[in-house]
Protein backbone atom coordinates (compact mmCIF):
# COMPACT_ATOMS: atom_id res chain seq x y z
CA UNK A 1 0.00 0.00 0.00
CA UNK A 2 1.28 3.22 -0.74
CA UNK A 3 2.03 5.54 1.68
CA UNK A 4 -0.18 8.70 0.99
CA UNK A 5 1.38 11.92 2.16
CA UNK A 6 1.94 15.39 0.36
CA UNK A 7 4.68 14.28 -1.40
CA UNK A 8 2.18 12.17 -3.73
CA UNK A 9 2.01 13.73 -7.13
CA UNK A 10 -1.11 15.45 -8.16
CA UNK A 11 -2.46 12.76 -10.83
CA UNK A 12 -4.45 14.09 -14.30
CA UNK A 13 -6.27 12.53 -16.89
CA UNK A 14 -6.95 13.50 -20.08
CA UNK A 15 -9.54 10.77 -21.61
CA UNK A 16 -11.22 8.75 -19.21
CA UNK A 17 -12.50 5.90 -21.10
CA UNK A 18 -12.04 2.30 -20.01
CA UNK A 19 -8.64 2.77 -19.89
CA UNK A 20 -8.35 5.21 -18.38
CA UNK A 21 -10.90 4.63 -15.68
CA UNK A 22 -9.69 1.38 -14.72
CA UNK A 23 -6.17 2.39 -14.10
CA UNK A 24 -7.13 5.06 -11.77
CA UNK A 25 -9.92 3.44 -10.48
CA UNK A 26 -7.81 0.52 -9.39
CA UNK A 27 -5.28 2.97 -8.06
CA UNK A 28 -8.05 4.38 -6.06
CA UNK A 29 -9.50 0.84 -4.71
CA UNK A 30 -5.78 0.12 -3.68
CA UNK A 31 -5.15 3.57 -1.95
CA UNK A 32 -2.10 4.39 -4.30
CA UNK A 33 -3.54 7.65 -5.01
CA UNK A 34 -6.31 9.52 -3.11
CA UNK A 35 -9.64 10.25 -4.91
CA UNK A 36 -8.85 14.34 -3.71
CA UNK A 37 -5.36 14.58 -5.99
CA UNK A 38 -7.11 13.50 -9.44
CA UNK A 39 -8.44 15.31 -11.67
CA UNK A 40 -9.65 14.63 -15.44
CA UNK A 41 -11.04 15.68 -18.57
CA UNK A 42 -13.04 13.80 -21.02
CA UNK A 43 -15.90 15.11 -23.35
CA UNK A 44 -18.59 12.35 -22.42
CA UNK A 45 -20.94 12.85 -19.88
CA UNK A 46 -20.80 9.14 -18.99
CA UNK A 47 -17.12 9.48 -18.42
CA UNK A 48 -17.40 12.14 -15.85
CA UNK A 49 -20.60 11.06 -13.86
CA UNK A 50 -18.00 7.70 -13.35
CA UNK A 51 -15.45 9.85 -12.23
CA UNK A 52 -17.71 11.82 -10.11
CA UNK A 53 -18.48 8.82 -8.85
CA UNK A 54 -14.98 7.77 -7.33
CA UNK A 55 -14.37 11.19 -5.87
CA UNK A 56 -12.59 12.49 -8.59
CA UNK A 57 -12.50 16.09 -9.30
CA UNK A 58 -14.11 16.73 -13.38
CA UNK A 59 -12.27 19.89 -15.14
CA UNK A 60 -13.56 21.94 -17.94
CA UNK A 61 -10.80 21.71 -20.34
CA UNK A 62 -7.86 19.62 -20.78
CA UNK A 63 -5.52 23.31 -20.13
CA UNK A 64 -7.12 22.77 -16.54
CA UNK A 65 -6.06 19.21 -16.21
CA UNK A 66 -2.66 20.25 -16.89
CA UNK A 67 -2.33 23.25 -14.73
CA UNK A 68 -3.40 21.37 -11.79
CA UNK A 69 -1.50 18.01 -12.11
CA UNK A 70 2.65 17.43 -11.38
CA UNK A 71 1.44 13.93 -13.27
CA UNK A 72 -0.53 13.68 -16.66
CA UNK A 73 -1.94 10.66 -17.86
CA UNK A 74 -2.57 11.03 -21.56
CA UNK A 75 -5.28 8.45 -22.10
CA UNK A 76 -6.54 9.78 -25.82
CA UNK A 77 -6.99 8.22 -29.23
CA UNK A 78 -3.62 7.98 -31.20
CA UNK A 79 -5.52 9.96 -33.92
CA UNK A 80 -6.74 12.48 -31.46
CA UNK A 81 -3.33 13.74 -29.84
CA UNK A 82 -2.41 16.32 -32.21
CA UNK A 83 -5.70 18.22 -31.50
CA UNK A 84 -4.95 17.58 -27.29
CA UNK A 85 -2.24 18.91 -27.40
CA UNK A 86 -3.13 21.78 -28.81
CA UNK A 87 -5.60 22.31 -25.76
CA UNK A 88 -3.86 21.66 -23.44
CA UNK A 89 -1.32 24.57 -22.82
CA UNK A 90 2.36 24.58 -21.44
CA UNK A 91 4.02 20.44 -20.23
CA UNK A 92 7.16 22.66 -18.84
CA UNK A 93 8.16 20.54 -15.77
CA UNK A 94 5.36 18.04 -16.21
CA UNK A 95 5.47 14.24 -15.85
CA UNK A 96 3.69 12.80 -18.37
CA UNK A 97 2.28 8.89 -18.92
CA UNK A 98 1.13 7.85 -22.29
CA UNK A 99 -0.96 4.56 -23.47
CA UNK A 100 -0.89 6.33 -26.73
CA UNK A 101 -0.12 3.09 -29.11
CA UNK A 102 2.94 3.82 -32.08
CA UNK A 103 2.95 7.76 -30.37
CA UNK A 104 6.57 8.07 -29.54
CA UNK A 105 8.03 10.16 -26.28
CA UNK A 106 9.98 12.34 -29.04
CA UNK A 107 7.04 12.69 -30.94
CA UNK A 108 4.79 13.50 -27.59
CA UNK A 109 7.85 16.56 -26.91
CA UNK A 110 7.94 18.01 -30.04
CA UNK A 111 3.95 18.06 -30.18
CA UNK A 112 3.30 19.36 -26.80
CA UNK A 113 3.71 22.75 -26.08
CA UNK A 114 6.57 23.02 -23.02
CA UNK A 115 9.21 20.33 -22.19
CA UNK A 116 7.63 17.55 -20.34
CA UNK A 117 9.55 14.18 -18.92
CA UNK A 118 7.55 11.21 -20.39
CA UNK A 119 7.06 7.73 -19.63
CA UNK A 120 5.52 5.75 -22.51
CA UNK A 121 3.37 2.54 -21.50
CA UNK A 122 1.41 0.03 -23.01
CA UNK A 123 -1.58 -1.75 -20.91
CA UNK A 124 -4.29 -4.20 -22.10
CA UNK A 125 -8.10 -4.34 -21.27
CA UNK A 126 -7.67 -7.05 -18.48
CA UNK A 127 -7.02 -4.01 -15.96
CA UNK A 128 -10.71 -3.43 -16.17
CA UNK A 129 -10.64 -6.42 -13.71
CA UNK A 130 -7.12 -5.88 -12.05
CA UNK A 131 -5.52 -8.26 -14.45
CA UNK A 132 -3.61 -5.82 -16.52
CA UNK A 133 -0.15 -6.60 -17.91
CA UNK A 134 1.75 -3.07 -18.39
CA UNK A 135 4.66 -2.99 -20.06
CA UNK A 136 6.90 0.78 -19.22
CA UNK A 137 9.56 1.91 -20.90
CA UNK A 138 12.75 1.25 -19.32
CA UNK A 139 14.52 4.21 -20.80
CA UNK A 140 11.86 7.23 -20.09
CA UNK A 141 13.34 10.29 -18.29
CA UNK A 142 11.08 10.30 -15.60
CA UNK A 143 12.61 10.87 -11.87
CA UNK A 144 13.71 8.03 -10.04
CA UNK A 145 10.85 8.52 -7.51
CA UNK A 146 8.45 9.11 -10.74
CA UNK A 147 9.15 5.93 -12.10
CA UNK A 148 8.74 4.31 -8.92
CA UNK A 149 5.68 5.57 -8.21
CA UNK A 150 4.15 4.97 -11.90
CA UNK A 151 5.30 1.37 -11.23
CA UNK A 152 2.90 0.92 -7.81
CA UNK A 153 0.33 2.98 -9.81
CA UNK A 154 0.33 0.08 -12.70
CA UNK A 155 1.08 -2.73 -10.47
CA UNK A 156 -2.36 -1.63 -8.43
CA UNK A 157 -3.84 -3.22 -11.23
CA UNK A 158 -2.13 -5.86 -13.07
CA UNK A 159 1.78 -7.10 -13.44
CA UNK A 160 4.38 -4.55 -14.61
CA UNK A 161 7.71 -5.14 -16.83
CA UNK A 162 10.12 -2.78 -18.05
CA UNK A 163 11.21 -2.79 -21.79
CA UNK A 164 13.17 -0.42 -23.82
CA UNK A 165 10.57 2.42 -25.56
CA UNK A 166 11.36 0.64 -28.95
CA UNK A 167 10.26 -2.39 -27.63
CA UNK A 168 6.55 -1.15 -26.74
CA UNK A 169 5.06 -1.57 -30.38
CA UNK A 170 6.37 -5.22 -30.06
CA UNK A 171 4.28 -5.24 -26.43
CA UNK A 172 1.68 -3.68 -28.22
CA UNK A 173 0.97 -6.36 -30.82
CA UNK A 174 1.83 -9.00 -27.72
CA UNK A 175 -0.30 -8.07 -24.63
CA UNK A 176 -1.40 -4.87 -25.77
CA UNK A 177 -3.94 -6.91 -28.60
CA UNK A 178 -3.90 -10.63 -27.39
CA UNK A 179 -6.99 -10.37 -25.39
CA UNK A 180 -8.96 -9.75 -28.56
CA UNK A 181 -6.87 -12.93 -29.98
CA UNK A 182 -7.39 -14.84 -26.54
CA UNK A 183 -11.14 -14.05 -26.66
CA UNK A 184 -11.07 -15.77 -30.44
CA UNK A 185 -9.53 -18.74 -28.69
CA UNK A 186 -12.07 -18.89 -26.23
CA UNK A 187 -14.93 -18.48 -28.51
CA UNK A 188 -13.45 -21.43 -30.73
CA UNK A 189 -13.13 -23.67 -27.77
CA UNK A 190 -16.57 -23.19 -26.69
CA UNK A 191 -18.18 -23.71 -30.62
CA UNK A 192 -15.66 -26.75 -30.62
CA UNK A 193 -17.99 -28.09 -27.66
CA UNK A 194 -21.26 -26.75 -28.65
CA UNK A 195 -20.44 -28.64 -31.94
CA UNK A 196 -20.35 -31.86 -29.36
CA UNK A 197 -22.89 -31.18 -27.64
CA UNK A 198 -22.31 -28.71 -24.78
CA UNK A 199 -24.85 -25.83 -24.19
CA UNK A 200 -23.03 -22.38 -25.26
CA UNK A 201 -23.33 -21.29 -21.83
CA UNK A 202 -21.83 -24.09 -20.27
CA UNK A 203 -19.19 -24.01 -23.26
CA UNK A 204 -17.94 -20.58 -22.83
CA UNK A 205 -17.65 -20.65 -18.93
CA UNK A 206 -15.31 -23.87 -19.12
CA UNK A 207 -13.74 -22.65 -21.92
CA UNK A 208 -13.25 -19.02 -20.45
CA UNK A 209 -12.32 -20.57 -16.99
CA UNK A 210 -9.62 -23.13 -18.60
CA UNK A 211 -7.73 -19.97 -20.28
CA UNK A 212 -8.10 -18.30 -17.20
CA UNK A 213 -6.44 -21.35 -14.56
CA UNK A 214 -3.72 -22.14 -16.86
CA UNK A 215 -2.79 -18.36 -17.40
CA UNK A 216 -2.58 -18.57 -13.28
CA UNK A 217 -0.98 -21.75 -13.12
CA UNK A 218 2.09 -21.40 -15.56
CA UNK A 219 2.37 -17.74 -13.73
CA UNK A 220 2.22 -18.68 -10.05
CA UNK A 221 3.87 -22.16 -10.54
CA UNK A 222 6.79 -20.55 -12.61
CA UNK A 223 6.43 -22.50 -15.44
CA UNK A 224 7.14 -22.15 -19.08
CA UNK A 225 4.14 -22.72 -21.29
CA UNK A 226 5.75 -26.28 -22.30
CA UNK A 227 6.12 -27.25 -18.92
CA UNK A 228 2.38 -26.92 -18.33
CA UNK A 229 1.07 -28.24 -21.77
CA UNK A 230 3.11 -31.22 -21.00
CA UNK A 231 0.99 -32.29 -17.87
CA UNK A 232 -1.99 -32.77 -19.57
CA UNK A 233 -0.34 -34.35 -22.63
CA UNK A 234 0.25 -38.03 -22.44
CA UNK A 235 0.96 -40.78 -24.96
CA UNK A 236 -1.53 -41.42 -27.54
CA UNK A 237 -3.80 -39.86 -25.10
CA UNK A 238 -6.81 -36.89 -25.54
CA UNK A 239 -4.73 -33.90 -25.58
CA UNK A 240 -2.21 -35.41 -27.93
CA UNK A 241 -4.85 -35.90 -31.13
CA UNK A 242 -6.41 -32.35 -30.69
CA UNK A 243 -2.70 -30.63 -30.27
CA UNK A 244 -1.91 -33.05 -34.10
CA UNK A 245 -4.51 -30.96 -35.22
CA UNK A 246 -3.32 -27.98 -33.88
CA UNK A 247 -0.09 -28.15 -34.97
CA UNK A 248 -1.52 -29.32 -38.67
CA UNK A 249 -3.27 -25.98 -39.31
CA UNK A 250 -0.37 -23.96 -38.38
CA UNK A 251 -1.98 -22.60 -34.99
CA UNK A 252 1.55 -21.63 -33.93
CA UNK A 253 2.53 -19.59 -36.34
CA UNK A 254 -0.69 -18.29 -37.48
CA UNK A 255 -0.75 -16.39 -33.98
CA UNK A 256 3.32 -15.56 -34.61
CA UNK A 257 2.22 -13.48 -37.67
CA UNK A 258 -1.06 -11.62 -35.48
CA UNK A 259 1.35 -10.51 -33.43
CA UNK A 260 4.20 -9.22 -35.87
CA UNK A 261 0.87 -7.61 -37.92
CA UNK A 262 -0.08 -5.84 -34.90
CA UNK A 263 3.19 -4.48 -33.73
CA UNK A 264 3.82 -3.21 -37.37
CA UNK A 265 0.10 -1.39 -37.49
CA UNK A 266 1.83 -0.21 -33.89
CA UNK A 267 4.74 1.44 -35.83
CA UNK A 268 2.52 2.23 -38.61
CA UNK A 269 0.84 4.80 -36.19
Amino acid sequence: MADNTAAAPRIGVIGFGNMGGAIIGGAVAHHVVEPSSVTIYDPNASAIARAKDLGLTAASSEREVVESSDMILLAVKPQSFADTAANCGSFDGKAVLSIMAGVTAERIRTTVDGTPRVLRLMPNTPALVGAGAFALSSDSDFTDAEKTFAKELFESIGIVEFVPEHLIDAVTGLSGSAPAFVAMFIEALADGGLKEGLTRETAYRLAAQTCLGEAKLILDKNMTPAQAKDMVTSPAGTTIAGYAVLEEGGFRGTVMKAVSAAAQRSREL
